[in-house]
Order: structure tokens, then C-alpha cells, then sequence
């Protein structure tokens, strides 16, 4: 698909986006979703203020600002972010996924309207998740309670917020943090074949290996999908944020978010494009989780961005596949339910009710694969 083409295709959905969202936007305001149930979000924020979806809905919301400066996308964004400071107070709720929750918050609120504020807080959880780097097994530990040696795939997209606290301070620490974990995850969490691990346990005082669990795919060595883009894409961005100051790193990283790449583009094609919950599941029953496909077409976009010209075709065509297939099988565009894709799941051994539903970073990453098509300049992560 040429680029002429994939922008039409993404303004006729952004058309569509618009009128969903902006609806969506009067009923909810600054309330933070996470599963729509009956076609009706709740607000999480009551059960769960450290859930490490809480961020989702406002970069949504500001994604729909940086195209139409309508105000009630800043406002409600604003409030969601003023409800996480309960978060950076807390503080012992956080985890490795604050990245997840200020990325969408304050880091855009401050990349689009300069509120110091927004810059304060956005540090405060760069420090948050700095502070928890391992400097004996060279990772940021997962979780919380008694998971010391644990790291996993899905930190690779946190590490954007120490990429841009060491840009926005001139601070090298934050931006070799990442480094060195980028390393260890390259080491311990891509196989050769580009599939991925979910979880890596290390030695919590050196950088050994000593297990592999399951996590949130079907079995230790099997293939989780959203582990899978999470890769994918985090690679991508490290890639992108290491080219200027650490050019050989950066190729390394380039070059595992194409293996990864490759391996989900060639597996997602027996499916349909749109992914199961893993590619190494069985076969029946059959499974589905969207989340993961339209998080690995936002992240073959930012792939596309930092390919050669002979190649970048290829890595769209394959985000431009899974976003219209996902779009033709699994939206709900009517403006009186909330959340647009569904067939999300939350891991394969998760309770029924928490598989193939609506889940907010689906529709996250649905939205942002469109934007970036019609604002390539402008990056969230």
C-alpha cells in the first residue's frame, strides 16, 4: 500500500475515531476505563489507582487534541493525570510500568502545552522506575513482593520515559539505565528465531539466567502475541532513542525488532492477521487477542520509520494488513457503547470474563497506528 493510500485509509477511520471518542468523552470525562462491560466502561480508578492501564484513556484523549485542539480532550486528559498524583504519593502501589501510566499522561500533556507541572511529574516517575534498575543483574525488576530476579518483555516500552527524562535533563543516567537493560532483555528475552520470552528470573546479584516461566502465555517456551509486540515495538524504540548517542547499539536493538518483526508477521498471516493469544497455543480452542496486533502495527510503523527506503514499504503493508483486518473484524463503531476493538484478552489462562473483550490499550494502539499515519512527525514514545 502506498503512502498515499494508507493515509486515506487512516483519515476515513480517524473519521470514524473522532465520533466514537468524542462521545465517548462527554459520558466518561477524566473516569479511567479499562474493560468495557455490556458496552459500558467503569472507572477503575477506585479498584486499582496503580493498575498500569490508567494512563491508556488519556493518551487517547490527547491523541484527539494534537489533531483537533478541541478542548474537552485537554481537560478530561488534564483530570486523569491530576487522579494518578494519588499514584506518585503512594508510591509503594508502582511498579515497572510507570512508564505505561505518565507516558500518556504527563510526558504528552507537556509535549504539547509546556505545563511544568506535567514536567515534574513526568521526571518523578522516570526517577520511580530508575530507581528500580538492578545494577548486579543489569535489569528493572518486575512487579513487586518476592519477584526480586524477574524482568519481562513488556518493560521495553517503559524504558521510553528514561529515554526522554535523560533528553529533557541532559542526565546520562536514565538513558544508560535503559541501555543496560535493553541489553539484558536482548540477551535473555528474544530467542534466534525472534519469538520472545515473557519472563526472564536472573540471579538478582549478576546477570544469569535461571528461568523462563509461562507468565501470560500458554507455556514456558511458547509464544505469547502480546509479549511478542511488546518486543517488537520496545526494541524499535530504544533503537530509535540510542541512533544518536550510541550508533552500534542502536543497530543491535533495529535488528531484533526486525527478527521479532518477521516472526510475527509470518505467524499472524496463517491467522487471519489478527493474533491469538499465542502463536504456539493450541490450535483449538480457538483464541484471539487483538490488543496484540494493534499493538505490533503501531510498532511496525515506528519500524518503518527507521528502515531504508527499500524496506519501510514492507514493515507498513504489514501494520496497514493487521489494523484494517482488526478494523473489519473486530470494531464496534457505534458512538452509545464504549470502546472501539474488541476480541482483546487479557493472557491465555485468564478467566473467562477476561477474554475476548474490549480493552483500552487495544484501542490505544488502534488509534495511535492511525495517527501516526496522518501526523508522522509527531512521537509519543
Amino acid at each position: 500500500m502506498q503512502d498515499n493510500e494508507a493515509r486515506q485509509w487512516a483519515r476515513k477511520i480517524w473519521n470514524k475515531i473522532e465520533v466514537k471518542i468524542s462521545a465517548e468523552c462527554d459520558r466518561i470525562g477524566s473516569k479511567i476505563p479499562y474493560i468495557a462491560r455490556n458496552g459500558k466502561y467503569e472507572d477503575v480508578m477506585a479498584k486499582d489507582p496503580y493498575w498500569w492501564t490508567n494512563g491508556f484513556w488519556a493518551g487517547i484523549l490527547w491523541l484527539l487534541y494534537q489533531d483537533s485542539k478541541e478542548e474537552k480532550y485537554l481537560t478530561a486528559a488534564r483530570g486523569v493525570e491530576d487522579r494518578l498524583d494519588e499514584c506518585l504519593a503512594g508510591f509503594t502501589g508502582l511498579h515497572h510500568d510507570v512508564g505505561f501510566m505518565w507516558l500518556h499522561t504527563a510526558v504528552l500533556d507537556y509535549r504539547l502545552t509546556k505545563q511544568e507541572r506535567s514536567l515534574e511529574r513526568a521526571l518523578h516517575a522516570a526517577t520511580i522506575l530508575a530507581g528500580r534498575f538492578n545494577p548486579g543483574g543489569q535489569f528493572i525488576r518486575a512487579w513487586n513482593g518476592d519477584k526480586t530476579g524477574w524482568m519481562i518483555i513488556d518493560c521495553m516500552m517503559n524504558l521510553a520515559l528514561l529515554y526522554w527524562a535523560s533528553e529533557q535533563t541532559g542526565d546520562p543516567r536514565f538513558c544508560r539505565i535503559a541501555i543496560n537493560h535493553a541489553d539484558t532483555a536482548l540477551k535473555y528475552l528474544v530467542r534466534d528465531d525472534g519469538s520472545c520470552n515473557h519472563i526472564g528470573v536472573l540471579d538478582p546479584d549478576q546477570p544469569e539466567l535461571l528461568e523462563t516461566p509461562a507468565g501470560q502465555g500458554y507455556a514456558s517456551g511458547s509464544s505469547w502475541t502480546r509479549g511478542q509486540a511488546w518486543g517488537l515495538y520496545g526494541f524499535a524504540i530504544s533503537a530509535a532513542h540510542t541512533k544518536a548517542v550510541n550508533p552500534e547499539r542502536s543497530d543491535s536493538y533495529l535488528s531484533a525488532s526486525k527478527r521479532i518483526a518477521h516472526y510475527f508477521i509470518a505467524s499472524v498471516a496463517s491467522y487471519g492477521f489478527i493474533p491469538p493469544i499465542d502463536f504456539r497455543g493450541p490450535r483449538e480452542p480457538e483464541t484471539k487477542d487483538s490488543s496484540a496486533g494493534t499493538i505490533a502495527a503501531s510498532g511496525l510503523l515506528q519500524l518503518a520509520d527507521l528502515v531504508d527506503a527499500s524496506e519501510r514499504q514492507f514493515y507498513t503493508d504489514a501494520a496497514l494488513g493487521i489494523l484494517k483486518a482488526i478494523d473489519e473484524t473486530c470494531c464496534d463503531w457505534d458512538p452509545a457503547r464504549d470502546s472501539i476493538v474488541q476480541e482483546g484478552s487479557c493472557a491465555y489462562h485468564c478467566k473467562s470474563e477476561e477474554r475476548h473483550i474490549p480493552l483500552i490499550y487495544g484501542d490505544y494502539f488502534f488509534i495511535e497506528g492511525a495517527h501516526r499515519l496522518l501526523h508522522p512527525d509527531f512521537k509519543v514514545w
